[in-house]
């Protein structure tokens, strides 16, 4: 009797490919999918003060853009195209968050493409689609959550990523003109755009292009480089320190490389970081001579050059963790290394099965992706009470404003532009009392001291508190009822006793006269009083 054949093997060698790739597409979609669903989700105010400092700085009270001011520097750093997109977010967009999140996803979905076109065509279907599955899980980590979460972050580091790694794929196909235009956007966007032009110059030197194409690149790139070492303002940015710290620094550097494999502990990510820099010289000697690798080299230093800058630019002895190097958005130096390290081991292994190959893709992704799961828990309590924002610019607290660092001049500009908190889409969350509207205040329970109480009263301030009851929403009322502000619920705890979730922030008009707060749970208005020994 003659066996009966396998599925597998009666169907058409054409067909069992396309079912193995259509796997792996999908795979490869699902952290794009997930990203794209934290930066719709995404809170509609900008919260963080970098937003609302450039804003402030290109806009006149009108909201009319004043272009000098976007050619100067923010942070010590180039900042023109991330000016001009915060312009038009504000200008256009209402001010929207959400729009610049899914703007980065975008960009970042850019990146993977520009990385994807650099595999060479001789691989076979099957392996890059796996490397591209691995390249998107790598790019779309969660160790990446505040870019996703806060378009100003994203908005302020990626475009420089996204344009030299545009650049770098352009020389990759000896390109001159694409890649130089590329590399300039980059130099304009930030910091991290600033090696754009020595990257695209040792592509082409690997690559064996014409001399002149090398020696244009690279002396560009010093002409971009001592510009900005000539006009950059002195001293340091964001609590930098200045000392010498090798060891410190080397720390950082080597932790930004290795980020994704840990979500805050900082020694597991300098040793992946250092794993990953001795990989990747390794392959990259090996692989020197293949002009099939050349990008992928220089996307190898770029990622090194990220690292080094972040260690050399923001190295701080406040840092979380005692290393700037895991901050989230600095994960995309690792992400780009790891990237580069799949592609390059490729060339040099090219033995390796693909079965082996598959496996290893899956496990660096899943095990990456889950290991950020620890920093963007970190990362969405650090925003959480940074929610404030809104009500204290609608509010003009200018007290929980400086607190926030949020410059109260920008309130003209953006009230102006219509941009968010300014516009119809504010809302207090509390089902119908606004800004400005009455309530009954005969109709609120007084809250028992032993579910919640005011800690800190200080109108036209920040107004801390705690209340176990969980509720929707806090108002504030001057003395008539009438509503003067409100505040954010469900905070992680300020200080021990207080359990997480159960803190909240307000604030208040100032100048509105003795305040009452309300915690709205549905429809029930509960009377919140100070505790015992709060500050008056």
């Amino acid at each position: 009797m003659t066996a009966l054949a396998s599925p597998a093997a009666v169907l058409p060698a054409a067909r069992r490919p396309r079912v193995g790739i259509a796997a792996l597409a999908a795979f490869a979609a699902l952290p794009a999918a997930l990203a794209l669903w934290t930066a719709l989700h995404a809170p509609r105010a900008h919260v963080l003060l970098d937003y609302w400092h450039v804003l402030a700085k290109i806009t006149d009270d009108r909201g009319n853009l004043v272009l000098g001011q976007v050619l100067t520097y923010h942070l010590d750093q180039p900042f023109v195209i991330p000016s001009l997109l915060f312009y038009a977010d504000a200008a256009w967009f209402g001010g929207d968050n959400r729009v610049l999140t899914v703007l980065t996803v975008a960009l970042v979905a850019g990146i993977g493409a520009c990385l994807y076109s650099m595999l060479p065509a001789s691989l076979s279907p099957h392996r890059k689609a796996a490397l591209a599955a691995g390249m998107s899980w790598l790019l779309f980590t969660s160790h990446l959550a505040e870019i996703w979460l806060q378009g100003t972050n994203g908005i302020s580091w990626i475009p420089a990523v996204f344009f030299t790694v545009l650049a770098a794929s352009q020389a990759h196909r000896g390109r001159l003109w694409t890649a130089a235009t590329a590399a300039l956007l980059a130099s304009l966007s930030f910091g991290a755009g600033l090696p754009a032009f020595f990257i695209v110059a040792a592509i082409f030197l690997l690559r064996r292009e014409h001399r002149s194409k090398t020696i244009a690149m690279a002396a560009a790139g010093v002409v971009v480089l001592a510009g900005w070492l000539l006009t950059k303002p002195a001293g340091a940015q964001s609590l930098a320190t200045t000392a010498l710290d090798p060891d410190g620094r080397l720390s950082v550097a080597a932790a930004a490389l290795g980020s994704l494999w840990s979500g805050d502990h900082a020694v597991t990510a300098v040793l992946a970081g250092a794993l990953t820099a001795a990989l990747l010289a390794a392959c990259a000697t090996s692989a020197k001579n293949d002009p099939r690798a050349a990008g992928w080299i220089g996307i190898a230093g770029y990622a090194a050059a990220l690292a080094v800058l972040v260690a050399l630019g923001r190295t701080s002895a406040l840092a979380p963790g005692g290393n700037i190097g895991l901050i989230s958005r600095y994960a995309i130096a690792s992400a780009l290394a790891t990237s580069a390290l799949l592609a390059l081991a490729t060339f040099v292994r090219p033995q390796w099965p693909l079965t082996a190959v598959v496996i290893g893709i899956c496990t660096i992704s899943l095990t990456t992706h889950a290991l950020g799961g620890a920093k963007a828990d970190l990362t969405r309590r650090g925003y959480a009470p940074l929610a404030l924002a809104p009500v204290a610019l609608r509010t003009e607290a200018t007290g929980v404003l400086d607190q926030l660092h949020i410059q109260s001049q920008v309130i003209p500009a953006a009230k102006a532009l219509g941009a968010y908190p300014f516009n119809p889409h504010f809302t207090l969350g509390c089902h119908g009392p606004e800004l400005g509207t009455p309530i009954n205040p005969a109709t609120a329970t007084d809250l028992p001291a032993a579910h919640g109480a005011i800690t800190t009263p200080q109108p036209g301030a920040l107004i801390t508190g705690w209340t176990d009851l969980h509720p929707d929403c806090i108002l504030t009322t001057n003395p008539t009822g009438t509503v003067t502000g409100g505040g954010i619920t469900n905070l992680p705890s300020p200080a021990p006793g207080i359990p997480d979730g159960n803190a909240w922030q307000a604030t208040a008009q100032p100048g509105t006269g003795p305040i009452t707060v309300y915690a709205v749970v549905g429809d029930r208005l509960y009377r919140v009083h100070e505790s015992a020994g709060s500050a008056n």
